[in-house]
């Protein structure tokens, strides 16, 4: 066990790099894209977990007679996922007993020791961030998407990057200040805007009944990503569209994916020639939880002839997890 605070940052630190590095996590994110699937490696590494409703608990990690983790169903995926991090970092850590509550996110908000701070919790906190926002990945995604470190302090970016790599938007922003790609003042700055208003914004005029699910703004630079969302998550599919060439974007293949579309309309691009290209956002969502992919390609309506863009996502929108076995568990099970 760590005798400081910093050991046990380190501690935490490396034991997920390991991990990464037992399951190839970096070499499978970069063929498919995707964020890192936590539920995956804990069914991967043969660790018993049950998601149940628990009260007054986010989840917790049990040593007797075997080890095994229980997750909270009562929480949106991110919160799922970042509570089954830190279990698994009790397991990774060969860690005593734990029934961890509402402090994990309180400690989420905090870098600095504190009396009565429990070394052990700090390793499993540690093991969490670094696994499931590994710096390898965001600096992935960044690149993929071509955002700077400038960008890291915009917060309609540093939401978009959450969503890509499963985790809430204060767990991001807080991990960016980290691994030192933004500082003490910008963080505050994002910490300043909530999520919901990021949403408002890429939603214009339309309303949701709520605000619990994300929204994604997903280009071509998406294309050939894994999305991990959840079902009642809204997508802008924000697509140049070559209209000076007579190309379109065919928003009829959406529906064999069941996506529903809620808003079509296109922006011109400033230019005053009649014809010339413009972009094309197309809102929409599913009506059910849906794994599988979605497509859309640009083309001529009139001409037979390969299309000029496509646009391919893998989608998984099944979340968040349910009362159970985690899905990957059971899909696991099923393959076997």
């Amino acid at each position: 066990m760590a005798e400081s605070y910093a050991q046990a940052v380190r501690n935490g630190a490396m034991q997920a790099g390991r991990l990464h590095r037992r399951l190839g996590t970096e070499e499978t994110l970069t063929a498919s894209g995707g964020s890192v699937d936590v539920f995956g490696a804990i069914s991967a590494l043969g660790v018993p977990l049950l998601l149940r409703p628990l009260r007054n608990l986010l989840g917790a990690f049990l040593n007797d007679p075997v080890p095994g983790i229980l997750v909270t169903t009562e929480r949106p995926m991110s919160i799922q996922r970042l509570t089954a991090a830190h279990e698994l970092g009790h397991y990774g850590l060969d860690h005593r007993p734990s029934l961890d509550d509402e402090t994990i996110l309180r400690r989420m908000a905090s870098s600095q020791l504190r009396s009565g701070d429990d070394f052990q919790e700090v390793e499993a906190d540690a093991f969490a961030f670094a696994f499931m926002m590994p710096k390898w990945l965001i600096l992935q995604i960044c690149a993929r998407q071509g955002w700077t470190v400038v960008d890291l302090q915009r917060p309609a970016v540093v939401y978009q990057l959450s969503l890509r790599l499963g985790a809430s938007y204060e767990a991001t922003y807080r991990t960016l200040r980290r691994y030192e790609l933004i500082d003490q003042r910008a963080m505050r700055d994002l910490g300043a805007v909530e999520p919901r208003q990021i949403k408002i914004a890429l939603l214009g005029d339309y309303k949701p009944t709520d605000y619990r699910g994300d929204v994604w703004l997903l280009t071509e630079r998406d294309a050939g990503w894994q999305v991990d969302g959840s079902r009642n998550d809204v997508f802008v599919l924000r697509l140049r569209e070559h209209a000076a060439g007579g190309y379109v974007w065919d928003r009829d293949e959406l529906a064999a994916s069941g996506y529903v579309v809620l808003r079509d309309h296109r922006d011109g691009d400033g230019g005053e020639t009649v014809g010339s290209d413009v972009v094309r956002r197309i809102m929409g969502g599913v009506e059910a939880p849906y794994r599988g992919s979605l497509s859309i390609t640009e083309r001529r309506p009139w001409a037979p002839v390969p299309p000029l863009t496509t646009l391919s996502l893998g989608m998984d929108l099944t979340g968040p997890e349910e009362m159970g076995l985690s899905r990957a568990e059971r899909r696991a099970r099923l393959a076997a």
